[in-house]
């Protein structure tokens, strides 16, 4: 049932199955082109983690190499996305306190460091939604 305030081709839009394909596959593209990337180089994967502090960085790359790609799979195929969105989110998580920890960067790189901090956190309520509206999807199907 749609509210009383919303129009009749917003409703329509926003029902529409295209539309829950294409918004899943948007939230996970970063994180299915990021564990392809790592995969195909995982030597710079390694580093990547090293860098951020991330011991032994082969241990933490195939890890983020089968969330990232496991994950983003599992929301694309809607299925367990609870589970898929919750690895992506604990990933992105993790990603936050070591990459973005804006609170210890330099004072030029604060600002930049504290966007991509919240727009990490963002993505994770973006997690927390697909996997809900997953949830009242199938229960009311």
């Amino acid at each position: 049932m749609r509210p009383a305030d919303e129009p009749r081709w917003a409703a329509t839009i926003l029902s529409s199955p295209l539309l829950w394909h294409a918004v899943r596959f948007a939230l996970v593209s970063a994180y299915l082109l990021g564990g392809v990337v790592k995969l195909f180089d995982f030597a710079g994967a390694v580093a990547e983690q090293e860098r951020f502090g991330l011991h032994p960085g082969w241990l933490w790359a195939a890890l983020a190499i089968v969330v990232e790609l496991g994950g983003s799979l599992l929301v694309l195929a809607d299925r367990l996305v609870w589970f898929g969105a919750g690895a992506l989110g604990v990933l992105t998580f993790v990603a936050m306190l070591t990459a973005n920890a804006f609170w210890s960067a330099p004072a030029a790189d604060r600002g930049m460091q504290a966007n991509a901090f919240f727009e990490h956190l963002g993505l994770i309520a973006g997690f927390v939604l697909v996997a809900m509206l997953s949830d009242q999807r199938r229960s009311t199907s």
